[in-house]
């Protein structure tokens, strides 16, 4: 084996020491035979509630609604026409976000449900959307439980896994660490149940093509909701910047057995979630106009603080909301990137004035920031010098 199969060192990886933690959980683990693991959900929630009291954000992307429904419907064993599918999962989806609810809720936390299909992670507007929902959630203290909507996606509409779904989600939050539970507990240099040579690989600093080919080819009998989508997952979260870790989850109490060293293959982040997401603004993303600051305006961004409608004097360009626009000073010079909060009609009307008159204006409470501090990547560093001289304009409330 190679030395860039090794672990990087020898301490052990703790969830603990993650803000934000993601979590998939396959269908296996939970539902057996149509019926709910209550025992396997209540040792998990306890695992998360433990999370939660160190201080993580938690967000658990969860399978198992089509064959929880199933067993509800008394649908027999198996594959299923894409309407009896469609069926099960509608009532999956409300037995299981149910079982969530208890469980959580017997723990001291909130569970809130948050059903996606493609279109949700692909199309910008539908993901700044599920980004702020997901967001908001978690900044009320909840736990969103996330799964695939499967009451109306099609063959041509869904992930047609939850590894890469789970991945999707962990970097549309930017979690610091995305862990999925399955049925096995890591990467192997070749399936262990055909290979008794076969080694263990603790960690994986890069995604290599011989790291894909243990996972096996596309198109193979592993190349569905196998280990080929669990390393197109990691391939997925570690490029923006989450660590990603594959454990089995046959145990109870499987994150506690994570945290306490247990077995698992850590995927290595190339960036942390911020400098991922910074540097995607900054170089991977087409402006599609332009804001000029006032000096005010200028000098709070440069300090690290978001940009108000109050410091915006001038617009140009057509966009729409999440778009990139370029942030300008009077004399034209770049300041940097962002992503702009409103589309272009909108954020003509509201430049110039306080965020308290946004309702007022639009009809409706928007966002207090044109572009949020998170969604901008500046030329110039905080602690370097200020673009603009000007001492004389006001600073006008920018956050």
């Amino acid at each position: 084996m190679s030395e860039t199969l090794q672990p990087a060192d020898g301490e052990t990886r703790r969830l603990s020491r993650s803000r934000r933690i993601a979590v998939k959980i396959g269908s296996s683990l939970l539902v057996a035979d149509g019926q709910l693991k209550r025992a396997w959900l209540a040792a998990l929630c306890d695992d998360l509630a433990m999370l939660s009291r160190a201080g993580a954000e938690l967000i658990v992307i969860s399978s198992g609604a089509i064959a929880l429904g199933r067993g509800v419907l008394g649908l027999p064993a198996g594959p299923l026409r894409l309407e009896q599918a469609q069926a099960a999962a509608s009532v999956g989806q409300v037995a299981l976000a149910q079982a969530y609810a208890e469980a959580l809720g017997s723990r001291g936390l909130t569970a809130g449900q948050i059903l996606l299909t493609l279109g949700d992670t692909e199309e910008r507007r539908r993901y700044l959307n599920a980004r702020e929902t997901i967001a908001t959630l978690l900044k009320l203290g909840a736990v969103p439980i996330v799964n695939e909507n499967d009451t109306v996606a099609t063959s041509e509409i869904r992930y047609g896994d939850n590894d890469r779904l789970a991945a999707r989600v962990a970097t549309m939050c930017s979690a610091d660490c995305l862990v999925l539970l399955s049925d096995v507990d890591g990467l192997y240099t070749a399936p262990p149940a055909q290979d008794p040579n076969a080694v263990f690989l603790p960690e994986v600093p890069a995604i290599t093509p011989e790291i894909e080919a243990m996972a096996g080819a596309a198109g193979s009998e592993l190349s569905r909701g196998g280990m080929r989508t669990k390393i197109d997952a990691a391939r997925i979260a570690t490029s923006a910047g989450t660590t990603m870790a594959i454990a089995s989850g046959t145990r109870m109490n499987p994150l506690a057995a994570i945290e306490e060293g247990g077995r698992a293959t850590w995927f290595s982040a190339r960036a942390t979630p911020a400098s991922a997401r910074k540097a995607w603004i900054g170089g991977h993303l087409e402006p599609r106009g332009a804001l000029e600051l006032d000096a005010g305006a200028i000098r709070a961004v440069v300090s690290g603080r978001s940009l108000l409608p109050a410091g915006v004097r001038r617009i140009e360009g057509t966009f729409t909301r999440g778009d990139a626009v370029r942030i300008v000073a009077p004399d034209g010079r770049d300041i940097g990137r962002g992503i702009v909060a409103y589309d272009h009609p909108e954020a003509t009307m509201i430049m110039g004035r306080n965020s308290r008159e946004i309702e007022t204006i639009l009809g409706y409470a928007g966002r207090a920031e044109m572009v949020h501090r998170d969604d901008l990547v500046l030329r110039y560093q905080p602690a370097g010098p200020c673009p603009i001289d000007e001492t004389t304009e006001e600073e006008r409330g920018h956050a």
